[in-house]
């Protein structure tokens, strides 16, 4: 029988790329509520409550408040906004980020999808914490450029929209320069750090893609770890896997330049380790779709674990 599946908030970015994913397989039933529908709280209940799994694209408040009107249902949950991704209730659905983590989503009625750019960060990151080469104190460094698309909606039509009175008209932009981005408390948690990172997200005019870079000093990671040795740790992190690829060294370290719409339309994730060998410094970088890996491909990831442990009741 087809796993009965609700998008609440299918009519934003996120919720349409996971919907047109799903729309045609055989294994799932969408459940689906009409635009002029979406404020009819007994109806959204009703989904919520009918559904195996929902999957909430929605704003921070509205994802909590749609895990409470399905209280005492078994409806299990993939939640795509920011308001569970440090809850200890909450699985984190990223399922290469640890050892055994995609049995732990597989089985878990509560998911938090990440976001794009704490994907590419933690990425990065978390397999050189595990492995003892980065120590969570260490004063990082993250620049990141994403897709317009990560805007949503409004972005998107400030963006394409060259007549509109609020048009963007700036090829590239730097934003939350306050240092306080939402994704910031997330890569610390996920990845193990103990110092707050100084993160600068930044926007181009491309439609999707991304990239995350992360620069390091050789001298300041344990046992001045070498441009090899932060390669092996991530080859070994992510090996028997396809979601995440780790570019050989020498490609890596020969890279003239990296396009950052090379992941665009795709939902996996390449990982770099550039610089010059023996020259103490290097600068990891995390490609990927924004709207790919860093989010609606991610969420149907973590829907297909969750699908194979169908049969899980929740008390």
């Amino acid at each position: 029988m087809a796993a009965k599946i609700f998008i609440d908030g299918e009519h934003g970015t996120t919720g349409l790329q996971i919907r047109d994913r799903l729309a045609k397989r055989t294994d799932i039933a969408l459940l689906s509520l009409a635009a002029d529908d979406r404020r009819d709280a007994e109806k959204r209940t009703a989904l919520l409550r009918e559904a195996e799994i929902a999957i909430l694209c929605l704003p921070d408040d509205a994802a909590r408040e749609a895990v409470k009107l399905a209280e005492g249902a078994e409806t299990r949950f993939i939640d795509a906004s920011t308001a569970h991704r440090t809850d200890p209730d909450w699985v984190y659905g990223f399922a290469e980020a640890e050892p055994g983590q995609a049995s732990r989503i597989a089985e878990a009625r509560l998911v938090s999808n990440p976001g794009c750019y704490s994907t590419g960060a933690i990425g990065l990151v978390r397999p050189l914490v595990l492995a003892g080469i980065l120590p969570p104190d260490y004063p990082l460094t993250i620049n990141a450029v994403s897709g317009y698309s990560g805007g949503g909606k409004q972005m998107i039509r400030q963006m394409e929209d060259q007549t509109a009175d609020d048009r963007i008209a700036a090829p590239f932009f730097a934003y939350a320069l306050s240092l306080r981005h939402k994704h910031v408390p997330e890569i610390m948690e996920r990845s193990g750090l103990s110092t707050r990172p100084v993160f600068t997200p930044s926007v181009g005019r491309f439609a999707q893609g991304m990239l995350v870079n992360v620069p390091l000093h050789a001298a300041h990671l344990n046992d001045n770890a070498s441009m090899e040795r932060v390669h092996e740790a991530l080859e070994t992190h992510y090996a028997g896997q396809s979601v995440v690829e780790v570019v050989e060294l020498d490609e890596s370290a020969g890279l003239a330049r990296n396009d950052a719409t090379e992941m665009a339309g795709t939902d996996r994730m390449r990982l770099y380790v550039c610089g010059t060998p023996g020259d103490g410094q290097m600068n990891l970088i995390a490609s990927l779709d924004n709207l790919g890996k860093g989010a609606s491909g991610a969420a149907v990831q973590n829907l297909d674990l969750m699908l194979s442990k169908a049969d899980v009741r929740f008390d």
